[in-house]
C-alpha cells in the first residue's frame, strides 16, 4: 500500500444538496490529480457496466465461452454508444431504454441510429 486518498463529491438534485466521500487505496504513489483521474476512470467503467447490465441484463448471461462473452460485451458497448450518439443528435430528452424499445417495435428505426 503506497497511497490512501479520498474524493469528496457534492451535488444538487431537486433543490437538495448532498455530498459523498469515496475512499481509495493504491499500490502506486499517486498525486492528488492522478488519484482523481483514476477515480473518474473507475466511475466511467462502472457507468458503462451499469448501462449494459440494466439494458442487456449482462449479469444474467450464462455463456461460459470466454470469446463469446467478449464478443457480446463489445457488441453491447457498441450498441450503447450508437444509441447515445443518436440520442444526442435527435432525442436528447428520451431515455436510452425508450430508444431501444422503439428499435424493437420498428426495425427501420435502427437505420436512424446508424446515420451520422
Amino acid at each position: 500500500m503506497k497511497c490512501i486518498g479520498a474524493v469528496h463529491t457534492e451535488f444538487e438534485e431537486k433543490g437538495k444538496k448532498s455530498s459523498e466521500w469515496h475512499y481509495y487505496i493504491s499500490s502506486r504513489n499517486l498525486t492528488a490529480a492522478e488519484l482523481l483521474h483514476h477515480a473518474r476512470m473507475e466511475w466511467c467503467l462502472e457507468t458503462m457496466h451499469w448501462l449494459s447490465d440494466v439494458h442487456f441484463e449482462e449479469d444474467y448471461c450464462r455463456i461460459e465461452d470466454k470469446n463469446v462473452q467478449q464478443n457480446l460485451n463489445m457488441l453491447r458497448k457498441m450498441a450503447i454508444n450508437l444509441i447515445k450518439e443518436h440520442k444526442e443528435r435527435s432525442a436528447p430528452k428520451r431515455a436510452i431504454s425508450k430508444i431501444m424499445f422503439d428499435c424493437l417495435l420498428d426495425p427501420f428505426y435502427i437505420c436512424d441510429i446508424f446515420k451520422n
